[in-house]
């Protein structure tokens, strides 16, 4: 399968010479394939945030190269391109939107690329349809709520056509049925549209339906693989300061039980546990 993004022994360093320079990234190598769904978790301060800048070339490596879609980021003229194919979007979407109204907030990018109006128009109309909102397209995006906010982001960034979304813990300041709201949209963008995915978040369950969990801790990438070979390792998470979704930890709790001891280490949802204990019965 094509690699989408790259990143080839890559670190940064905030304030590079000077006394209070701080390095964030070490010597990080990592691909994400073409429609991979990838979570990365890390407590704060684990260089998370750096490295989706780093994809966007919102940042550019102190050393190693980042590709994009076969472009390098440290070459100024790829920028644009860059930008375009790896859509970002951030915790708080306030910062994102510039539109009076939603639809206006989403032809801003395709207005940027100089498009004629009617492919603006459609593109604006297929996004808000990809993200499950066409009703809103004339409502003010003050008007929202945080959940729906976050969605116009994510279709600001569609219209724009790209082929990854890199998402900086964009359900940080949402209640969990606006969490889950944004993350049920990203999953179908992902599915449908084959969309590559890089995923920050600090909620395990957001992470259960991963392709692939990467734990990062001071700068570098210490764990890597699938949810049902990273959450079973609950001592090393809680010793790099993460938690494990709810569901596993009580899989773990039966375990150390009397008539328990055959329950499976790699489960991840509470269906999973309910249908094993019901089984066994």
């Amino acid at each position: 399968m094509q690699e989408i993004i790259q990143f080839q022994g890559v670190s940064y360093i905030y304030n590079q010479g000077r006394e209070d320079e701080v390095l964030a990234l070490e010597d990080v190598t990592l691909k994400v394939e073409e429609g991979e769904f990838l979570v990365v978790l890390g407590h704060n301060g684990s260089g998370k945030s750096t490295l989706a800048r780093l994809i966007n070339a919102l940042l550019i490596p102190s050393r190693g190269r980042v590709i994009v879609d076969n472009l390098s980021t440290d070459n100024p003229q790829s920028l644009w391109k860059i930008r375009q194919n790896a859509g970002m979007v951030f915790q708080n979407p306030d910062n994102q939107i510039v539109g009076t109204t939603v639809e206006d907030d989403v032809a801003f990018g395709p207005e940027n690329l100089g498009l004629p109006s009617k492919i603006i128009r459609e593109r604006v109309d297929e996004a808000l349809k990809r993200v499950g909102i066409p009703e809103l397209a004339k409502r003010p995006p003050h008007f929202l709520s945080g959940g729906q906010k976050q969605k116009v982001a994510i279709a600001a960034v569609i219209s724009m056509r790209p082929r990854c979304l890199v998402l900086d813990e964009p359900t940080a300041l949402l209640d969990p049925e606006g969490r889950l709201e944004v993350l049920q949209t990203v999953k179908e963008l992902n599915e449908n549209e084959n969309i590559s995915v890089v995923y920050i978040t600090h909620f395990m369950e957001e992470a259960v339906t991963a392709d692939r969990i990467v734990v990062m801790e001071q700068g570098r990438i210490v764990m890597e693989g699938s949810p049902r070979k990273i959450f079973p390792q609950v001592e090393k998470l809680r010793e790099l300061g993460l938690d494990v979704p709810q569901v596993t930890e009580l899989a773990l709790l039966l375990r150390k039980e009397q008539g328990f001891h055959e329950l499976p280490e790699d489960i991840l949802e509470t269906e999973e546990l309910v249908n094993y204990l019901c089984s066994s019965r």
